[in-house]
C-alpha cells in the first residue's frame, strides 16, 4: 500500500531531507524522507489500524 503526504509548515520552513516514520500501534511500519516539495511517500503492508507520523528522532542532536 502506498501512502502519500504533503507537508507544509505554518512557519514556511522546509522539511526537505527530514526522515519520517509511519507508526501503527506505536511501532514503526515504514520510513520515508521528505523531498524538496514537501512530498512524502510511505510503502507499507495493507491493513486496518490507526496510523501516525513522526520525525525520526535520530536526526536530533544532543547539546
Amino acid at each position: 500500500m502506498t501512502i502519500k503526504l504533503k507537508l507544509e509548515l505554518a512557519s514556511g520552513q522546509s522539511m526537505n531531507g527530514a526522515p519520517l516514520e509511519l507508526l501503527s500501534k506505536g511501532g514503526v511500519i515504514a520510513r520515508a524522507v521528505v523531498n524538496e516539495r514537501g512530498d512524502v511517500v510511505f510503502d507499507a503492508k495493507p491493513g486496518v489500524a490507526g496510523l501516525a507520523v513522526r520525525v525520526d528522532r535520530s536526526i536530533l542532536r544532543s547539546v
